[in-house]
């Protein structure tokens, strides 16, 4: 026998024998608590009982309950609850400094299927700790009231490699911190508390290079921070900032990292993306809300190609006397679309005609419409999946989407008004125009009944500007009219919402809008974390906006006070009154009720109505 093979089956004897003694151990509440815990029947009533008499490649079983107890494994053991629903770490009456791990896993580990509760005062306590090596995985775990929700750092633990992988992190100060790690964190849901970030990662060198991959992060300070150092890549996240936040994607003192196809929303945030002074290279992101100081903050050494940045403040801010590159981006229909520079000709402001943004329209979708400006549009030396030139915006480039392209029909005018003119023979009617780059003309219908069918019999004309002269036939009292949009492949649009004009009495000025009172239907629904309630005022009143369970208890109280007539929209998240805690975090999936009730001035009631909300976790 060779020296080679005599190595080879001292191998696979070593191999086969450490594979044979490696034991399955079980944890239950119920067992007898006889070692080795080799059945449910002998089951330690501990999960450390186990661990303390487990080696190298045991796995430990852990029945529903909860256990109150510090867990620290050892190398290469698999530790796997039934289930983060039912299985229960509790340490909140063990914690007594910042820095203590409710779970502390070590190199080759396994750790799946516990809801980890930490302490009821977030300021102390970690969850899951530790850094293990490129066979650790931590995955669907949950963890509760905690500091920090999950913390890897090298320097505390050695090699910190670890894949984190659909966990939950709820009521935490912080969702995830890395140091000095390789770590690939993916398809993670994060909700911390109001002033705190979502992931935050650091390193004393630039040898680490983290993936952040395909992460839901609801935060209310920064999405992701990096602090100082590393080289990370930022992928496929979706983030929601709340509140007054600060930035979704934020880089300290990185070096080269890779920002691409995130989605970034915010209420009324500071930034989406800045790298404040080493090289990004920022590619086919998503971003819409208000960024008060830029969506996309730009300096020197960055590179940013083929972001779409819509609906808010400011789109592309560059810093003075900076220069990147700036390639095939759209901004459009923000406040200031670029500002700091003025944008080259690859770089546009157009309707991107994603299938919806808008949240009385169903769920929000950034896929492009068939007929979008931004197909084929962006950087001709970056490819989409199926290798055409690359599409601007969040489904494009190399690691984007190959989807079908909808041929869709344009939105539902808006704004629908009219005015009489001096002779008062005609009306001027006139509404907001639409901006989609396969647009053609308007229909505008008309009859003398409310809530009539906009077809052939109410058709009055095809009109390709955004305002309508209408002659006033004599004898009628009240008129009604109806307006659709209709794209050049001939689809038409829903009918807008009615308007009414009433022909008696003195007409010289006088204009008339859509004027009535209505609930809409929250949107997204189904929401998870949150959604959006819009109503609207016939005239001044004092408005009531509750939200209440299925069994009718209320839940929170949105609206309260007077208020002036028109189109209001607030956001039900599910928030406390307390600005350290959610509501929504505690709310079980199933239905809701929102209901609005409108009183006068004088004190009567004018308009109710109820609309029903799903909330799934």
């Amino acid at each position: 026998m060779t020296m080679k093979k005599l190595i080879l089956c001292l191998s696979l004897l070593i191999f086969n024998y450490s594979f044979s003694i490696a034991a399955v151990r079980y944890v239950s509440h119920t067992g007898s608590s006889t070692p080795p815990y080799l059945t449910w029947e002998t089951a330690a009533d501990s999960i450390m009982s186990a661990v303390n008499i487990s080696s190298f490649g045991d796995t430990i079983y852990v029945a529903n309950g909860v256990y109150e107890e510090q867990v620290v494994m050892i190398p290469g053991l698999s530790l796997i609850g039934a289930g983060m629903d039912s299985c229960v770490i509790d340490t909140r009456a063990l914690v007594n400094a910042q820095e203590f791990i409710s779970v502390e896993v070590k190199d080759s580990c396994l750790l799946k299927g516990f809801h980890i509760i930490v302490y009821n005062n977030t300021e102390m306590g970690f969850g899951i700790g530790g850094g293990g090596g490129n066979s650790t995985l931590i995955t669907l775990n949950k963890v509760t009231n905690a500091s920090m929700g999950l913390f890897i750092d090298a320097s505390w633990f050695g090699i910190a490699d670890m894949v984190v992988y659909k966990n939950i992190c709820e009521n935490v100060h912080l969702g995830i911190g890395l140091f000095n790690s390789n770590s690939l964190i993916r398809k993670n849901t994060i909700y911390t508390d109001l002033q705190f970030r979502g992931i935050d990662i650091g390193a004393y060198d630039y040898f680490y290079t983290p993936h952040i991959d395909s992460n839901y992060i609801v935060a209310g300070d920064e999405g992701i921070s990096m602090v100082f150092d590393t080289k990370a890549t930022f992928s496929h996240n979706t983030i929601i900032l709340l509140g007054e936040s600060l930035d979704g994607i934020f880089g300290g003192t990185p070096d080269t990292t890779f920002i691409y196809n995130n989605l970034i929303v915010a209420e009324d945030a500071s930034y989406g993306i800045v790298n404040v002074i080493d090289p990004t290279i920022n590619y086919n992101n998503q971003l819409l809300g208000n960024y008060n100081d830029g969506g996309i903050f730009t300096n020197d050494y960055n590179v940013i190609l083929n972001n779409n940045l819509i609906n808010g403040k400011k789109g592309i801010y560059l810093s003075p006397g900076s220069n990147p590159v700036i390639e095939y981006n759209n901004s459009w229909n923000n406040a200031v679309n670029y500002s700091g520079f003025t944008p080259d000709s690859t770089n546009l402001s157009v309707d991107p005609m994603v299938v919806n943004t808008d949240t009385s329209q169903g769920e929000i979708d950034f896929h492009l419409q068939m007929f979008s400006p931004l197909i084929d549009r962006g950087d001709p030396d970056i490819l989409d999946k199926d290798g055409s030139r690359s599409d601007i915006g969040l489904y494009g480039g190399p690691f984007g989407e190959i989807y079908q392209y909808q041929d869709l029909p344009p939105r539902v005018p808006v704004n629908l008004s009219a005015s009489f003119l001096l002779d008062t023979t005609r009306l001027l009617i006139k509404w907001n125009g639409n901006k989609e780059a396969d647009f053609n003309h308007y229909n505008l219908y008309r009859d003398t009944t409310e809530n009539f069918t906009a077809d052939s019999t109410t058709f009055v004309a095809s009109i390709p500007d955004t305002f309508y002269l209408y002659i006033i036939p004599q004898g009628v009292n009240n008129l009604y009219f109806k307006l659709t949009a209709v794209d050049n492949q001939g689809n038409e649009s829903e009918p807008s919402e009615e308007l009414h004009v009433f022909l008696t009495g003195t007409m010289n000025n006088e204009e008339f809008i859509i004027n009535n009172y209505r609930l809409y239907q929250n949107y997204p629904n189904p929401f998870n974390p949150s959604t959006r309630i819009g109503y609207r005022l016939k005239e001044r009143g004092y408005v009531k906006l509750y939200v209440y369970d299925i069994k009718g208890e209320l839940v929170q109280i949105l609206v309260n006070q007077y208020q002036e007539g028109g189109y209001y929209e607030v956001e039900f998240t599910g928030k406390a009154n307390s600005s350290t805690n959610s509501l929504a975090k505690q709310l079980a999936s199933g239905i809701y009720v929102c209901q609005i009730m409108v009183s006068n001035e004088h004190n009567i009631p004018v308009f109710s109505d109820t609309i029903k909300m799903l909330y799934l976790k």
